[in-house]
């Protein structure tokens, strides 16, 4: 079984296409998803982060994400500590996930693959490529934050021209290119690497 990962920056579409793939019957690991669970239900991981961040990180037993996102795209090592205690849980745990797949080939969507060392553990990683306006308007309709809060999440990862010369496929969302015959076309290549056909 091929293990895939998928990834790009802010705003490029990785949840479109995993989507895609969700329908074509591959298995989807949201490594984005796990952590937000982890945070809400872990009691590990609330102890480690009220010791992180104090006690206002929960507020009535839940967690506070405003509190938290503003802690962590303010100063550069508090988020940089907040991946010190997620990220190697959340790869222990897609690991754990993967183990337990039997398709063709499975999907880890991450936004911070190559940032947490998590490709290390893929066989090939797809980047979504889209352009900046696109990638800005998108993540600020989706987060209803301003332009200087998604930029400025943006610098906390590696810039989209490094990220997509890393990856081993791309898929481009521009919305001129479609995006499904790409997502298909792969798919398709994929199945032929897990046969060993390719």
């Amino acid at each position: 079984m091929l293990k895939v990962g998928l990834t790009g920056g802010i705003g490029s579409g990785k949840t479109v296409v995993s989507n895609i793939f969700r329908i074509l019957g591959i298995p989807i690991f949201n490594a984005d998803q796990a952590a937000k669970k982890m945070m809400a239900e872990s009691p590990e991981v609330r102890e480690l982060l009220i010791k992180e961040f104090g006690e206002e990180t929960y507020t009535d037993e839940r967690l506070n994400r405003p509190f938290l996102a503003a802690q962590v795209f303010s100063e550069s090592y508090k988020l940089d500590r907040l991946n010190a205690i997620t990220h190697p849980l959340i790869i222990d745990a897609a690991n754990r996930w993967m183990r337990s797949q039997t398709a063709p080939y499975i999907i880890k969507e991450a936004a911070l693959i190559f940032e947490s060392g998590s490709g290390a553990h893929l066989d090939y990683i797809i980047g979504v490529f889209a352009p900046m306006h696109m990638r800005l308007k998108r993540a600020m309709d989706r987060d209803q934050v301003s332009e200087e809060a998604i930029r400025s999440r943006m610098k906390r990862q590696i810039s989209d021209t490094i990220k997509m010369k890393l990856c081993d496929f791309i898929l481009v969302n521009d919305e001129q290119k479609l995006l499904l015959p790409q997502v298909l076309a792969l798919h398709k290549q994929l199945v032929k690497l897990s046969d060993g056909i390719i």
